[in-house]
């Protein structure tokens, strides 16, 4: 047993720690509903916009069969005409090649793309149907872009970029130019492309550089790359070929994705684009849902419009992340009804304390469970995820509802000394040291699932501060305890010690561990007392 003082601590502590945690949902919740004041825009119309039409779920450019209907374009380009001068698009197939001719009746231009790969003769077709298609719509076309980041991705060599490029030359009309579109970096690897374009298309996108800048900065990261990419290319135009930033996915270092950080960086861009003479295109139109696939969460969530074609912002005024933040609140409040009338099954306790304690943790339980449900509105792409996430929050709430009962009979001072539910407890172990390992080996695309883990790791806690186990933890628990958190460690230092949502996973890890390192520890002291 602890001695009398250290007891008074610990249920001080415990207290503290279920107060806090409503408090700090609810505020959380609070916080992404207040309207944040940004600067405005020049106006309301951007100069380019990447378009790809596959804004809803199952539409995907990589089903090659797939082709969008003219229809379906003619009323996105209708839409999008009211508030751009033209679009960019990347590829001649699934039905992209009538961009042109549908962009020509609302007096937009285009950035036609012609998509390359490591295939030759998807490159082929690719490359004949652009040419078609430049030659069929010479007016309606700003410019031909022969590739996108293929030199990135190391699927052809610059010797066969060239080729390529050369190819389109030499069959479309002279006025239009000819281009190719890379990150800046590999612009400065290869800067003997810009002797085979007739200007160089840069893509400078602040969230994805390998050392990410955060959103207040971008603009001024903008500025350095483009005039740093002007020595190095003196008398050649530049353009910007992609420039934006995402409204929802994981945090990377200090650079965040939300609707409010989306809306301040495309403030900031189109005022400093309006002070210099730089053609520019902003990625993207529509959220692409096919991107989380292949990008994680983020992918998805780069358009100014959503998957519904519905703005996810104004471009004045103040800017709202969540108008429906008052669901958070609900959520707590179903939480701690639901708690309480667990609570109630086979009561063994009476006194004011233990409803307290219930309600409390019943409210940072709802809350957190809605954050949850919002990042999985986020993030899953079919039913099979959705099946998965809700069968692990129901999951995570009833083992967070079971401990709280316990944790309201030790606070009502009616001492409860069963052991923990060793298997919940492993089975949460379990679940966070795999993703654990996840996260510190593949993890630049992964969510941090903390809405997910926080309802079992804190009720552990909460509940390790308040009885002393009986019984050695386990093997298995003693080891994944340990490796959970030294492999939380990972993406604290891969993220630079910049990230908090890193360092809360962090001590996610440390709440669940911590009980059973302490009860490995004193046990092993009392088997070394014992043996004296």
């Amino acid at each position: 047993m602890l001695p009398a003082s250290k007891n008074i601590a610990h249920y001080g502590l415990a207290w503290l720690v279920l107060v806090l945690a409503p408090l700090a949902g609810a505020f959380w919740w609070w916080n992404i509903g207040r309207p944040v004041v940004l600067p405005d825009a020049p106006s309301d119309r951007i100069a380019c916009v990447s378009y790809a039409p596959f804004r809803k779920l199952g539409e995907t450019p990589y089903d090659i069969h797939f082709v969008m209907t003219p229809e379906r374009i003619d009323e996105d380009l209708r839409a999008l005409s009211k508030r751009f001068d033209c679009v960019r698009t990347y590829s001649q197939s699934n039905g992209l090649s009538a961009v042109p001719a549908i962009a020509a009746r609302y007096h937009m231009q285009v950035l036609m793309g012609i998509w390359l790969s490591s295939v030759e003769k998807y490159n082929a077709n690719e490359v004949a149907q652009g040419i078609a298609t430049a030659n069929a719509n010479p007016g309606a076309i700003r410019g031909i872009i022969v590739g996108n980041e293929v030199l990135l991705r190391g699927e052809l060599s610059p010797k066969r970029l060239t080729e390529y490029i050369q190819t389109v030359r030499a069959a479309t009309p002279k006025s239009i130019p000819v281009t190719y579109a890379d990150v800046w970096e590999r612009w400065l690897k290869y800067p003997q492309m810009a002797q085979v374009v007739d200007y160089v298309t840069i893509h400078i996108l602040p969230y994805w550089e390998d050392n990410p800048v955060k959103t207040v900065d971008a603009v001024q990261h903008v500025e350095d790359v483009y005039a740093r990419m002007q020595k190095v290319f003196p008398g050649k135009q530049l353009m910007i070929g992609e420039t934006g930033w995402p409204s929802a996915g994981r945090l990377r270092r200090s650079a965040e994705p939300s609707i409010v950080d989306e809306a301040l960086y495309l403030r900031d861009f189109l005022r400093y684009a309006a002070t210099v003479n730089m053609p520019y295109n902003v990625i993207e139109a529509f959220d692409q849902p096919w991107k989380r696939a292949q990008e994680g969460t983020v992918g998805g969530y780069w358009g100014i419009f959503d998957s519904q074609a519905r703005p996810k912002f104004p471009m004045r005024g103040p800017v709202t992340e969540e108008p429906r933040w008052w669901l958070g609140w609900l959520a707590g409040a179903i939480g701690a009804v639901l708690f309480v009338l667990a609570g109630m099954r086979a009561r063994q306790w009476r006194g004011a304390k233990g409803w307290l304690a219930l309600l409390l943790g019943g409210f940072a339980a709802g809350t957190s469970a809605a954050w949850q449900l919002r990042q999985m509105s986020y993030a899953c792409t079919g039913w099979a995820d959705w099946l998965l996430s809700s069968a692990c929050l129901l999951g995570a709430l009833c083992v967070a509802a079971a401990l709280m009962r316990r944790i309201a009979s030790q606070l009502a001072d009616h001492r409860d000394h069963s052991e923990p539910a060793t298997w919940w407890r492993f089975g949460s172990l379990f679940a966070l040291v795999l993703y654990d390992i996840l996260m510190a080996f593949d993890g630049r695309y992964l969510d941090f699932p903390m809405g997910l883990f926080l309802l079992p790791c804190v009720a552990y806690a909460v509940f390790g501060l308040l009885t002393h186990e009986q019984a050695m933890p386990s093997a298995e628990q003693r080891f994944m305890a340990s490796a959970g958190v030294l492999l939380a460690i990972v993406p604290v230092v891969a993220e630079m010690g910049m990230s908090k949502v890193a360092w809360l996973w962090l001590g996610v890890n440390l709440a669940i561990a911590v009980p059973v390192l302490i009860a490995w520890r004193c046990h092993a002291v009392y088997l070394k007392t014992q043996q004296a």
